[in-house]
């Protein structure tokens, strides 16, 4: 989040890629702050979960973020898709529950923890929408993310420092030991920048739900790519699984195409 706020600004005020913008209200700036806390609440849960639940089950409950993303969408935004898209998410969280092949270890904390952070994630992208496309307070993606970055450190730090005890110790001790962690760190932090960044546009260009659905999709080209690269084995219904899920995703795609050119 740090180094959000780092790139981000001095893309804008250095390099002037974009405009510099400013919160023009005390309620935009609340919104913002929502967002940060919103983000932070599901980040923590979906990794906490994990402690508790597998990542297959994990998996499973997070393919259903485009359900949550179209009801808080509908209750925020009074935006109401077609029912062919709404029928066309069947496919895109069915894919994923399939290819979740092993058998889950239910644990009921895990469950709720992921359960909010899937809703937290869904909630973010809803809210992050508002805030790029809205006629009275409109950001661009580069000056939301330089003010909401900040924010989100300010309310993870504390948590981590309490929780992680002696983080910022051991980090500085094994820097010493070997300075390649220090570039890792760096890197993982500018991956982390245009994550958020790209999140973002996508957001801005398309809508939220269809950021939520190509997440989904985005886990069943990684799945593609790492039995690729890493040769790593994959069962047949790993491979229906997500199979079902490119379904999905190009049937969204034809479904939202065909409900815009019904609305002209």
């Amino acid at each position: 989040m740090i180094a959000c706020t780092f790139y981000s600004s001095f893309a804008i005020h250095s390099l002037r890629l974009v405009p510099a913008q400013y919160i023009q209200s005390r309620r935009q700036l609340l919104k913002i702050f929502s967002l940060s806390v919103i983000f932070c609440f599901s980040v923590v849960c979906g990794n906490a979960s994990l402690k508790y639940i597998p990542v297959s089950f994990n998996q499973a409950i997070g393919a259903t973020t485009p359900f949550f993303t179209a009801i808080f969408a509908f209750v925020i935004t009074c935006k109401k898709e077609a029912p062919i898209v709404y029928f066309s998410l069947l496919p895109v969280v069915l894919g994923i529950v399939i290819a979740s092949n092993s058998e889950p270890l239910f644990h009921l904390f895990g469950f709720i923890l992921c359960v909010g952070s899937t809703a937290g994630r869904a909630l973010k992208s809803v809210v992050q929408g508002l805030l790029l496309t809205s006629d009275s307070e409109k950001l661009n993606s580069m000056n939301l993310l330089m003010y909401m970055a900040p924010m989100a450190a300010a309310v993870l730090l504390p948590f981590s420092l309490y929780i992680e005890g002696n983080v910022a110790g051991i980090t500085i001790r094994k820097a010493k030991e070997d300075w390649f962690i220090v570039f890792l760190l760096v890197g993982n932090a500018t991956v982390a920048y245009l994550v958020n960044l790209t999140n973002f546009l996508v957001t801005k260009h398309t809508s939220a739900l269809t950021l939520q659905v190509l997440g989904n999709a985005k886990a069943a080209v990684a799945a593609v790519v790492s039995v690729l690269i890493f040769r790593n084995p994959v069962t047949a219904m790993g491979m229906v699984g997500f199979g079902v899920t490119v379904m999905g995703v190009v049937l969204y795609t034809q479904a939202k195409r065909r409900s815009k050119l019904t609305a002209h």
